[in-house]
């Protein structure tokens, strides 16, 4: 069917005249009749097939025959992203160029003062014509600067896209402050449930209008290599290497990805630029006008332009990552064989995507060429058929190995070189490797050595309890000679204590002159503290080489400070100021 045979106004016609547009694609000869009769309209079709046109043309041809008030929004469009948003009022702007009287405003996020002055103004002189993003929209009704009293058409493109994106409730919102009168038109490339469910509730009595839903166009050659993820870059410098490619899209999961492969493009004198979330909306919308005016040969980038982005002549799509969603391997994969071209797509398939590349084969309901790896880049691995068993191991072991992780995270903050955590084993010491425990050891040896000498010189029980306070952090407290031998075989005491309390030998319990039992180990003893505050596991009997874990010893620091012994050279200092100091009351 050609347009002209539709009953479009001849504004909207010598437009499309003067783009050389005559045939209508399937989804446009279905819905245009449809919407010119007022019918809510649920379009269902693959990307690429002339859906923008399909609502634009007849929304537009309604608009310029009158009827309609002036000085109001009159049709809302809603778009995904902003990249859609800006391709929607381009090709607004080629339709409507006979049209007088007809407007329309992008209303988007990531924009200066100025634009956003523009959007202010033209939602309150009341653009005929708003595209906009969701989340920007809604600012706007937030802050009262939208009139939605008079909306006649309500539609959304690409409805699947923004419910993945989390825009239900904003896109409800927005629904419920339209009259009943409105005309509400769907667009999705996919029919999910949630589609069906969000169409029940928006729509009433739609035409439903689905063509080859979620398959790619039989035009593109699809093809992939199986390979590990190191052997990718080698893959794409070969592909540019055999094939002049002068029309590029590369696809990759990442930012970090996408800046990777641009880079190795770029050393290999490739005229390449990239798209992705980090670059600001000027720098976005530089690099897409750069790379559709030809200015660049290839674009890597992440989903961003994924979905809607029109672009006639792409020679290839390469997925660099494997989609976890077959439907977003569709809309990829749809960049290329447009327009009645020609076009292929390769998709680089590591050990960790064959699970996901399988499941797209599964629904396209074929088998994708595989090719063999370039020569050089070593052995490519094997393409396993994986099953729901295997699929359902490897989301275990990837979760399991995620909640290690996070365990490990929460574990503290590292401690400081020579802190009172290192020289314990950290917050756990069971949990540090064996590494740490040796030197444990050894520490525990050297100070109950040191706690035996100064017991055998003949010092006070007084400054002995001094000085094991100023190392209370190793949690040692020489006793007794019995006790410092003790401490050898078991790894030092680790009792203080609180703040105030005076301890001598003979105030100790008398279990602290007991003979500890050699047999039982360390984590027979571990956790018991004096106050009976410890947590974990406790011993009925509290021996001398008990073990202790330096979250205790760190509490117990914060609680009762050891005191500081005074140096040598501060007395000498103090004696003549406080001989002086005697002699002037004198």
């Amino acid at each position: 069917m050609k347009f002209e045979d539709l009953d479009l106004n001849d504004g909207v016609l010598d437009a499309l005249y003067d783009m050389r547009f005559e045939d209508c694609t399937p989804i446009q000869e279905k819905c245009i009749p449809e919407i010119l009769s007022g019918r809510d309209v649920l379009g269902v079709a693959q990307t690429g097939t002339g859906k923008t046109a399909a609502y634009l043309l007849p929304v537009l041809s309604k608009l310029a025959d009158g009827g309609y008030p002036e000085n109001k929004i009159n049709c809302i469009v809603m778009s995904p992203t902003r990249e859609l948003a800006q391709q929607i009022d381009q090709a607004m702007q080629g339709f409507a160029y006979y049209l007088d009287g007809v407007s329309s405003v992008a209303v988007y996020g990531g924009n200066d003062g100025n634009r956003y002055d523009q959007e202010l103004k033209s939602l309150q002189l009341g653009a005929d014509v708003v595209i906009a993003t969701p989340g920007r929209f809604i600012s706007h009704i937030s802050l009262g600067n939208v009139d939605l009293s008079q909306v006649s058409f309500f539609i959304l493109d690409e409805a699947d896209r923004m419910l993945d994106m989390g825009f239900s409730e904003d896109i409800m919102t927005i629904a419920k402050k339209l009259p009943e009168t409105c005309q509400t038109i769907m667009f999705s490339a996919t029919m999910p449930k949630k589609i069906e469910d969000l169409a029940k509730t928006l729509l009433k009595n739609p035409v439903e209008v689905k063509l080859a839903v979620s398959k790619p166009a039989e035009k593109i050659h699809q093809m992939a290599y199986v390979c590990h993820e190191t052997q990718k870059l080698g893959i794409i410098k070969d592909i540019f290497k055999n094939n002049d490619l002068k029309r590029v899209i590369i696809f990759c999961g990442s930012k970090m990805k996408v800046k990777q492969v641009a880079g190795a493009l770029q050393r290999m004198k490739i005229n390449c630029g990239e798209m992705h979330s980090d670059l600001g909306q000027a720098e976005r919308d530089d690099m897409m006008f750069k790379f559709k005016s030809g200015q660049y040969d290839v674009i890597v980038a992440t989903d961003i332009i994924a979905r809607g982005i029109d672009i006639d002549d792409i020679q290839m799509v390469i997925n660099y990552d494997v989609p976890h969603d077959a439907e977003d391997y569709v809309h990829r994969i749809g960049r290329t064989a447009r327009a009645e071209r020609d076009g292929s797509a390769i998709t680089l398939i590591s050990d960790d995507d064959m699970i996901y590349f399988q499941q797209i084969e599964k629904f396209l309901e074929k088998e994708v060429e595989k090719l063999p790896l370039p020569e050089g880049l070593g052995e490519a691995p094997e393409y396993r058929r994986s099953t729901a068993k295997s699929r359902r191991r490897k989301d275990r072991d990837r979760q399991s190995h995620k909640d290690k992780k996070e365990r490990n995270n929460r574990g503290g903050r590292k401690p400081a070189e020579g802190s009172d955590a290192e020289r314990n084993g950290g917050k756990d010491g069971k949990d540090n490797g064996q590494r740490r425990q040796k030197r444990q050891n050894r520490q525990d040896n050297r100070d109950g050595q040191d706690n035996t000498a100064r017991q055998n010189d003949g010092k006070k029980r007084a400054d002995n309890q001094e000085g094991s306070n100023s190392r209370g952090r190793k949690g040692q407290k020489p006793q007794d000679k019995k006790g410092g031998k003790d401490q050898q075989q078991n790894g030092g005491k680790n009792q203080r204590r609180a703040k105030g309390q005076q301890s001598t030998a003979k105030e100790q319990p008398t279990d602290n002159n007991r003979k500890p039992n050699r047999n039982k180990t360390k984590r027979e003893g571990q956790g018991k503290l004096k106050n009976g505050n410890g947590k974990g596991r406790r011993s009925d009997n509290r021996t001398e080489g008990q073990y202790r874990s330096t979250k205790y010893d760190i509490r117990e620091d914060t609680m009762a400070p050891a005191q500081k012994k005074e140096s040598a050279l501060k007395k000498l200092i103090k004696k003549p100021l406080k001989w002086f100091h005697s002699f002037g009351k004198k």
